[in-house]
């Protein structure tokens, strides 16, 4: 069992948290102490990041139920291990490899690639989605306004990171073994490769719901599955029209390194 009452214990009299404490728990000291640990590999929890990853296939709501536990315990949702995200770049790079080679991509366009998922895809993306999604939920779905309200930021980014990794191995990995069938093959081949899209950002939006609705602080939270409705018009519309979105990806990558 977890410990759920170490925040409460710090806590002075009134309830509030003590000078000392409240400096450890601003947003400036938690961003510190996650950078720091970037350089200290020892002190991560690759084991456990692992087991964050297997769930989010199987069953992301128990992720989420540590992040329940975090903030019980630490006082924060976010992360304070970045043992996630340095697994995560491991599998960005080894992905984008294979891309590379698939592709038939030189070692210098290759590295170029790799550059631009790293720092575009995943990092200048996920930055930009998970401060929009910070910005709204703080300013239309919390249930009341305050300091004791507030979504962090850096929660936002780990929701995106959470939901990002399923899209990456669907995309990235699983699809590379049938990507020559997709983009050569018709009508077959890109109801394979629209519906390894399909899948992947149906991925993408449900663990993003999860991520929020976890948070008792917000409201309405169910609007967030509400993008379902779009992308399997979109999933059908693609597959009357012809469109190949894993050619178009493909396409786009080769232009993006020439």
């Amino acid at each position: 069992m977890l410990p759920t009452t170490s925040v409460n214990a710090r806590s002075q009299g009134n309830g509030t948290l003590s000078s000392g404490d409240a400096a450890r728990h601003t947003a400036g000291a938690k961003r510190y102490k996650y950078i720091r640990r970037l350089f200290h590999f020892r002190h991560m929890d690759f084991e456990f990041a692992v087991w964050q990853m297997l769930y989010l296939f199987t069953s992301p709501q128990r992720v989420y139920r540590n992040f329940h536990y975090r903030k019980q315990t630490k006082d924060q949702w976010a992360r304070d291990d970045p043992a996630f995200l340095v697994l995560l770049s491991i599998w960005l790079c080894v992905s984008t490899l294979g891309f590379g080679f698939v592709l038939d991509r030189g070692f210098f366009q290759t590295l170029k690639l790799l550059l631009w998922v790293v720092f575009v895809d995943c990092v200048g993306v996920g930055l930009l989605i998970a401060t929009i999604m910070w910005f709204v939920s703080n300013k239309y779905m919390v249930r009341h306004q305050g300091k004791d309200y507030e979504v962090e930021w850096g929660y936002a980014f780990d929701v995106h990171l959470n939901a990002f990794f399923p899209l990456l191995v669907i995309l990235h990995f699983v699809q590379l073994f049938f990507i020559n069938y997709v983009i050569r093959s018709w009508f077959l081949g890109y109801i394979v490769g629209n519906t390894f899209w399909l899948v992947a950002i149906g991925y993408y939006i449900y663990i993003t719901f999860l991520g929020y609705s976890t948070l008792p602080v917000l409201k309405n939270t169910v609007i967030l599955l509400y993008p379902f409705a779009p992308l399997v018009l979109l999933y059908v519309l693609s597959l009357a029209l012809g469109w190949n979105f894993t050619d178009m990806l493909c396409t786009f990558y080769k232009y993006r390194v020439n």
